[in-house]
């Protein structure tokens, strides 16, 4: 074998094993529920996706309101997007808004609900 034709098969070994870990990598995110803190304070929660551009799946939107016993007090709801006006199947996000992202553990209180069905709909 030739050295031109080792570095060929060198260098396409390369490009499937990188389109491989690109693969493996969208369709992990796409299993799993992670959290998005955007500049302007919204806290969105969904199935991130990168690929092709930064957007969210099944997105809840994690909201600060008043608790209904006590007005003094704040609790936490979440709301899923596609039951606001607008409806959107997909949330994509500029990636210039982003303060943080980060996957979400299968054992937290959020995913519980949305998993279990508490979560509205």
């Amino acid at each position: 074998m030739s050295r031109n034709n080792f570095i060929i098969i060198f260098v396409l070994v390369l490009i499937v094993l990188a389109i491989g870990v690109c693969f493996w990598s969208q369709w992990k995110t796409q299993n799993s529920f992670s959290v998005v803190y955007l500049t302007t304070g919204e806290v969105y929660i969904g199935h991130l996706s990168y690929m092709p551009e930064l957007s969210l799946k099944g997105a809840y939107q994690f909201q600060t309101v008043k608790d209904p016993n006590d007005p003094t007090k704040s609790t936490y709801q979440i709301a899923p997007v596609s039951q606001a006006l607008w409806a959107p199947q997909t949330l994509y996000i500029n990636p210039r808004q982003v303060v943080f992202s980060g996957p979400l553990s299968d054992s937290s209180k959020i995913v519980q609900s949305i998993k279990n069905g508490t979560a509205p709909k």
